[in-house]
């Protein structure tokens, strides 16, 4: 019984931990609360004619080097 105690009191503290932990407040320079905005969606590729396409690769991800001649 004490077990069961135990791994439901551990589960609670997880839950609410995490929910702490995403919860960020957004606040003005007065310290007033204010709605938080949303990170931009990235918007799929698409050619010239409108139709999907595969996205290039960003810019930040390395490319496979090449050994000097």
């Amino acid at each position: 019984m004490s077990f069961r105690r135990l791994s439901v009191a551990a589960f609670a503290v997880m839950a609410l931990g995490a929910q702490m932990a995403h919860a960020k407040p957004c606040r003005d320079e007065k310290g007033k609360f204010t709605k938080c905005e949303a990170p931009p969606k990235p918007k799929p590729c698409r050619d010239a004619k409108g139709k999907f396409t595969k996205c290039p690769a960003p810019a930040s991800s390395t490319a496979p080097a090449t050994a000097p001649k």
